[in-house]
């Protein structure tokens, strides 16, 4: 008889050639793949498409836009956009928000400038001071703010 402490392995399916143990992310050797055995040997398809790359094909198809009154040929981007805008000013509010948002996002005439030379060594000291301070090089910065020198 054995000890009733110890484990028994009844199981033969547990139990492999040798102690190999069948388990959660140990399949059978019998099942595995060979050595130079691949399980999708032909790979990726040569010139198969992302789906960004459809997305932009799709987009830039031609279709027929009424437009007062006339049919042109435009684009599926344009007329999308067409007709985002036509449901904005009927005050479709949904539409008249993404509009405005692709606007915002994709106008480079929003109203703010390009940031000048100045400001842009002003960021760079500030960002460097910073950095010293995280890596603990330097005590926190009492620089005065450059912008109360020209109000004395």
């Amino acid at each position: 008889m054995s000890d009733p402490n110890e484990p028994q392995d009844d199981c033969p399916e547990k139990k492999g050639k040798g102690d190999y143990d069948v388990g959660y992310g140990r399949p059978p050797k019998h099942t595995r793949f060979k050595p130079g055995q691949c399980p999708n040997p032909k790979g990726r398809p040569k010139g198969a498409k992302s789906f960004r790359t459809d997305v932009l094909e799709i987009l830039k198809l031609p279709v027929a836009v009424t437009e007062n009154g006339k049919t042109k040929k435009g684009s599926t981007q344009r007329a999308s956009l067409l007709r985002l805008r036509e449901k904005a000013l009927k005050g479709d509010i949904r539409a008249l928000d993404r509009l405005l948002a692709l606007a915002a996002e994709h106008n480079p005439e929003n109203g703010s400038e390009a940031p000048t030379a100045d400001l842009i060594a002003e960021d760079q000291k500030i960002l460097a001071n910073a950095r010293k301070r995280q890596k603990g090089d330097a005590p926190p910065a009492s620089d005065p703010d450059p912008h109360d020198e020209d109000e004395q």
